[in-house]
């Protein structure tokens, strides 16, 4: 197969030959690099390749071409080449205008091109360079050809193969998965040296390691994330590393604190299921919540936090002034202050016909691994918050249709305005609203859909072949001591709350985010009455290393070992 291709479309050809210049010096040893006058040309170009199977990376379009204008031609570039990135070229003057803002921002929110892009200054832009390659690390990671990519090879879709997919997807990392009898797969074990009996599902990481159906505990060893010996002593324990405990892993190591990060899974949380989040301050272009948390992982490790990946806290407990954690893989480490930070997962929809299908078409959480898989069928959301709009907007770039179930009477309830936005533009989504899922089932994969009216209760069997769950969260904090309180739905109780509980122990007020259990800090999505977005929790976040300042300031915590 011939390299990706990058094609640019410029009446212009002044400045068709400068973006082609900065192509060249940039890309050309690994992309085929295509540059044309015409759209009409370029539909035609397109059409040869989706015809002979040649991938298209990434395509840009001046604002006008002839006889069409940019978004339009990229509108149509994506019923060829449904995974090409699309972005389309604005001029310098173009920033800060408030017509062509709305403009661009409303032809994204009806799919017309994903990205826009500023024309290349006189060579070298390095701006344009830096752009032009965030856009091929996106498209990299959706044909999972990124580097440092995890390969998982199983002999089913289901159980051990499907629980190390999410696991891998919680840890924000490029991964792919195959069969072991595809032709990807017996290549894939060929370069693991793997006998014809090696245990599956095998993991094939990126050093050439390899693990046979690795434990859970095999996985924090090899993702080169355990304690150091000896380490067993810190400033703070940060439960979760979601984008809360990120944020506080950075602003605790970068102010000093010796900074411990546990998590069950790897980084991320339930962000990694954002597929693009546009409204993230900072992020004009728009950053999928799995790059996020892959930064912010770089930025605290650099700064000096230390994490243990793939372990169970199995217990918090009060030892004299201080706290202690007892962790699955590394035992028992000391903190000073403990950060709650688990966060939240979707809720199981407790249909046994479906539960068995789990992996199997039947997915919880983000979309982001699972939709190339999705090319051509007809694919169902559960769900109507953002999470839930992200999905169904991400699964439509590959899926026929792709069919939102709410069971509230609008969108706008629960999802912010940007996304109804683009999900009402979107050709490809329909949303049935007051509608449940009552049932299902398939053979081996799922089959069909069982749709109930909540009104009338009448029901409908509907052909599908992708469900994502997304109906609400759970915090994670079955495992916290009673001592800690939390509301009926097992949210963790905070300052003002936390005291008004009568659970608060003490004479004095707990701080703002201490929960019952002194000197213990819970920020994010598992915390009573929080905001549940991204920015709320990476503040919360930044916001928690504050408030351990103030305790550390006036005595409140036990003095350093």
């Amino acid at each position: 197969m011939a390299d990706p291709a990058i094609l640019t479309v410029e009446g212009d050809l002044t400045a068709l030959d400068a973006i082609e210049q900065e192509l060249f010096d940039g890309y050309r040893r690994r992309y085929s690099i295509a540059s044309m006058a015409s759209p009409h040309a370029a539909l035609t170009l397109l059409e040869r390749w989706a015809a002979d199977g040649e991938p298209v990376a990434l395509v840009l379009a001046a604002k006008q071409l002839e006889g069409m204008t940019g978004p339009e031609f990229l509108a149509r570039v994506r019923a060829l080449h449904p995974q090409a990135k699309r972005a389309l070229l604005i001029e310098w003057g173009d920033l800060g205008d408030r017509e062509v803002g709305t403009a661009l921002a409303d032809a994204m929110a009806r799919g017309q091109f994903d990205h826009y892009l500023l024309r290349p200054s006189s060579p070298p832009d390095e701006r344009f360079s830096v752009t032009m390659s965030s856009f091929l690390l996106e498209w990299a990671e959706v044909q999972r050809s990124a580097p440092h990519t995890i390969h998982v090879v199983g002999g089913a879709w289901s159980g051990r193969a499907y629980e190390l997919r999410q696991t891998l997807e919680r840890c924000a990392m490029p991964h792919t998965f195959c069969l072991a009898d595809s032709a990807q797969g017996r290549d894939v074990l060929a370069q693991a040296n793997a006998g014809p009996d090696a245990a599956l599902p095998l993991v094939l990481f990126p050093n050439g390691e390899a693990l046979e159906d690795p434990s859970d505990e095999a996985l924090a060893v090899a993702s080169g994330t355990p304690l150091e010996p000896g380490a067993s002593s810190f400033d703070v324990v940060i439960v979760g590393a979601g984008p809360t405990g990120l944020s506080a892993a950075v602003y605790g190591a970068s102010e000093g604190l010796s900074t411990l990060v546990v998590d069950s899974g790897g980084i991320g949380g339930q962000a990694t299921s954002s597929s693009l989040i546009r409204n993230y301050l900072g992020f004009p272009l728009g950053i999928s919540g799995g790059r996020l948390a892959q930064q912010a992982y770089e930025q605290a490790w650099i700064l000096g936090a230390s994490f243990a990946f793939f372990q169970e806290v199995l217990a918090l407990e009060r030892d004299g002034d201080g706290l202690v954690l007892d962790l699955s893989v590394s035992g028992r480490v000391r903190a000073r202050a403990v950060i709650l930070a688990t966060g939240a997962s979707y809720r199981l929809l407790g249909i046994p016909e479906l539960d068995a299908l789990t992996g199997a078409g039947v997915f919880y959480g983000g979309s982001s691994s699972e939709a190339p898989g999705m090319a051509g069928r007809d694919v169902y959301v559960i769900g109507g918050a953002n999470s839930a709009g992200q999905a169904a907007l991400h699964l439509a770039r590959w899926a026929r249709r792709v069919t939102l179930v709410v069971r509230g009477q609008s969108l706008e309830a629960g999802m912010s305005h940007y996304l109804v936005r683009e999900v009402d533009a979107s050709p490809v989504i329909d949303v049935r609203l007051g509608t449940e899922v009552a049932g299902g089932g398939g053979a081996g994969w799922l089959e069909r859909l069982v749709l109930r009216d909540r009104q009338s209760g009448a029901e409908e069997t509907v052909p599908a072949d992708g469900l994502f769950v997304m109906i609400g969260a759970h915090p994670h904090t079955d495992w916290l001591p009673a001592t800690v309180a939390r509301d009926p739905q097992g949210f963790v109780l905070t300052g003002a709350i936390a005291e008004a509980s009568a659970a608060w122990p003490l004479g004095r007020q707990p701080y703002p985010l201490e929960t019952t259990m002194p000197g213990v800090l819970a920020a994010g999505d598992a915390r009573h009455s929080s905001v549940k977005r991204v920015a709320s929790a990476v503040g919360e976040g930044s916001v928690a290393v504050q408030i351990l300042h103030q305790l550390l300031a006036e005595d409140v915590l036990p003095a350093k070992p």
